[in-house]
């Protein structure tokens, strides 16, 4: 015999990061989608890690790294280099909050 139970839905915000808690979450986010790209890209390219890691100038280890989105050991900075490595334009724009109330948000949009 099934029984219904009341299942409360929260709706979360559009950062996972923030969501679990993390107080880091905007760095988190913006690191994972700027992986996402990197990954991407390399996935076209269907490259081996040993050959990653020469045009990324990374030893083999981080490479594992980045593929399995363990960020902690590369800095935003660090993820657009390796944009630029695999020949793609980056692009930084700054501009008023469209929003009075809040901080200001980074997004990072990949353009194919």
């Amino acid at each position: 015999m099934s029984t219904k139970q009341d299942i409360a839905i929260i709706r979360g915000t559009t950062n996972v990061f923030e969501d679990l808690g993390y107080v880091d979450a905007g760095e988190r986010q913006t690191k994972t989608r700027l992986a996402l790209a990197v990954n991407d890209l390399l996935k076209e390219r269907k490259l081996k890690q040993r050959e990653i890691a020469e045009l990324l100038h990374i030893p083999q280890p981080k490479v594992s790294a980045l593929k399995n989105y363990r960020l902690d050991q590369f800095s935003v900075e660090r993820l657009l280099t390796f944009l630029t490595a695999l020949n793609q334009d980056v692009e930084i724009v700054i501009r008023p909050r469209q929003t009075a109330s809040g901080d200001g948000q980074i997004s990072v949009s990949a353009v194919r």
